[in-house]
């Protein structure tokens, strides 16, 4: 298991370990390949960034005081896969469109955003480990 992934391991438990350790699987092939072209998990890791900007959101409105957890795990993910160009561009964007939608929705914490959050830590989780599956090496 490589560095970073064993040091991520160590820092965070249940699905964000999860998360954090798919960044880390991905980083390293990503290396050798052009930059600006598109590889078969980019619509997972920009679905993957928009959960990310709505939990960024939604946990805060429902009272986590986690801060910038969230974002800090986008910045985790985008360092890891070291895109440039459009993939970084669609990636942040894809956060910030995550966050956006549920800001326009939710200026309180309800049964239904408690519900997003738990269904989105459930679909992160899932997107992280089917792509880590797919395509580790």
């Amino acid at each position: 298991m490589p560095r970073l992934a064993r040091r991520l391991a160590r820092r965070f438990t249940g699905p964000l370990a999860v998360l954090a350790l798919v960044a880390c699987v991905l980083a390293a092939p990503l290396s050798a390949r052009a930059e600006e072209h598109t590889v078969p998990f980019d619509d997972d890791l920009r679905r993957l960034s928009e959960i990310l900007g709505a939990l960024h959101y939604l946990r805060d409105v429902c009272g986590a005081d986690e801060g910038q957890k969230w974002r800090t795990e986008m910045q985790h993910l985008v360092d890891a896969e070291a895109p440039s160009g459009l993939r970084r561009a669609q990636m942040i964007a894809s956060f910030n469109r995550g966050y956006r939608v549920y800001r326009q929705s939710y200026r309180t914490c309800t049964p239904s955003a408690a519900t997003a959050i738990r269904r989105y830590l459930e679909e992160g989780s899932k997107i992280a480990r089917e792509v880590t599956a797919r395509y580790a090496n």
